[in-house]
């Protein structure tokens, strides 16, 4: 097979991101200063998802003008860069997220102060999603200044609410048009075709002791949490400490002063979407504890079902283990755990593979919480995206990437969530999966380190050239095509 791509036109078009790397990487720094964490109970002056959004929704659009695009900002939902005017119907649309997930805890340096060591930009949201939305403006001032004849319309969309359910995509899809196809640089190479759906409930228990002061763990329902914390009422003899500390070894950090037991537990963060390899913190810490003597029987009750609860990341505890050939394995997790009026509740975040039945998901974890004597909320439940797999845009978009980086990659389906379960006629495309250049340095992180829900998340910069590339020409290959393909 031919070529599908003009070799000519794609060394001007590397060059042209080569030399513009550096700008770039500017570029991206501005954006991720801002503490962007959506806040759905900010003020109303503070716009639909806090101060950090509005002001870095402000900045990206403000990016986009300067570098002499027309910009619109819809209400603080969402900003659109591009032209004023846009036919809809023949508009190739790039989606990103400009929120993040919470900081965690572990950070090398200052979350939101990024910085460049060995060629890997580090800070909070540098490669989810600020990095790939700075990308994609990139793109569209690539094909403007190389004066490349585009047959469709860019448009360049960026929310506010991606990592904490998506209010930004259903208000705007409720009152705006949308693109006759739309691409969401938010996953790897090459096409993501199918999103597992995302269900949310959470197991409250009984009133616990009053010995029970604090009992948390976890920032946000998609990352598996790395610190859970307990602190107990109880008087106690350093020979006890001593022996609590020779118990939990390396997982509880003890500290005790004026009768108050306080107690960490560390774990391993990762995408609740891609749970394995993980270590729960709230499952250490419930599990340890449930086995001294620190609790009274009635919460021990609780703290036994909180550790079953998180021992396992297939929904097992639950009798809801579910697998089919078009999407794999369901993952349950366990990632938010709080005390509120004296009940600890634990919020789980499931990723359901396509064809499973979320109500019999809801009906198996109520029936376990129940047995553990607790009650069970339905909280939300995104229902599976699956954009047609024979639809022509799919190997389009694939054959590009394979044609460019030699590999023979084939579309799948993942346990992540994109905007494109959301949006009309979407899928996930980049801006992962580019394979590294010979000799490229790289940059080793401590386990647990450097990913994108993870502490010292990084982004290697000449990856995501490369990566630009590819989408680059990926998006002139589709002028040979109707956009319904």
């Amino acid at each position: 097979m031919g070529k599908l791509y003009d070799e000519e036109l794609y060394a001007k078009i590397s060059q042209w991101f080569d030399e513009h790397m550096d700008e770039m990487t500017e570029d991206i720094k501005r954006i991720v200063r801002f503490p962007s964490v959506s806040d759905h109970d900010a003020k109303p002056e503070e716009g639909p998802f806090g101060q950090g959004c509005r002001d870095c929704l402000d900045e990206m659009l403000a990016m986009g003008r300067e570098y002499g695009f027309y910009t619109e900002n819809k209400e603080y939902y969402v900003g659109r860069i591009g032209v004023e005017n846009p036919d809809w119907k023949n508009t190739i649309g790039m989606w990103n997220h400009l929120d993040v997930v919470p900081v965690g805890v572990g950070w090398a340096h200052d979350p939101f102060d990024p910085y460049v060591k060995d060629g890997y930009l580090i800070g909070r949201g540098v490669s989810d999603n600020k990095g790939p939305a700075v990308a994609m403006l990139y793109m569209m001032r690539c094909l403007r200044d190389l004066q490349i004849p585009m047959k469709h319309e860019l448009a360049l969309f960026v929310g506010c609410d991606e990592e904490k359910g998506m209010q930004d995509m259903e208000y705007y899809c409720s009152k705006y048009p949308t693109p006759g196809l739309s691409l969401i640089a938010d996953c790897g190479f090459p096409v993501c075709y199918g999103e597992k759906g995302i269900f949310e409930g959470k197991s409250i228990t009984g009133t616990l002791s009053e010995d029970i002061v604090e009992f948390y763990g976890g920032y946000a329902s998609n990352m598996i949490p790395d610190r859970a914390y307990l602190t107990l009422k109880k008087d106690l003899t350093a020979e006890k400490i001593e022996e609590l500390k020779a118990a939990f070894g390396e997982a509880i950090e003890v500290n005790y002063e004026d009768g108050l037991l306080k107690l960490m537990a560390f774990g391993m963060s990762r995408h609740s979407a891609a749970p394995e390899g993980s270590t729960n913190a709230i499952h250490e810490l419930a599990e340890l504890v449930s086995k001294t003597d620190l609790l009274c029987e009635s919460d021990r009750k609780y703290f036994e079902f909180i550790s079953f609860a998180t021992s396992c990341v297939y929904g097992e505890w639950a009798g809801i283990t579910y697998e089919d050939e078009i999407s794999g394995k369901l993952t349950c997790a366990g990632t938010v755990l709080r005390l509120e009026d004296n009940k600890a509740s634990l919020l789980y975040n499931i990723r359901y593979s396509i064809t499973a039945d979320s109500d019999k998901i809801r009906e198996g974890l109520a029936a376990a919480s129940a047995k553990g004597g607790c009650d069970f909320v339905t909280i939300a439940d995104s229902k599976p995206n699956y954009f047609p797999r024979e639809r022509k845009v799919v190997d389009v978009l694939t054959d590009v990437f394979n044609d460019l980086t030699g590999l023979k990659t084939e579309p799948y389906v993942m346990g992540g969530g994109t905007y494109a379960r959301k949006i009309p006629n979407a899928v996930a495309y980049g801006l992962g999966g580019v394979p590294k250049r010979e000799g490229a340095p790289v940059l080793v992180m401590e386990k647990g380190h450097g990913g994108a829900h993870e502490p010292d998340e990084m982004l290697d910069l000449q990856n995501q050239i490369d990566a630009m590339k590819v989408f680059t020409m990926a998006v002139l290959t589709l002028n040979d095509y109707d956009l319904d393909i």
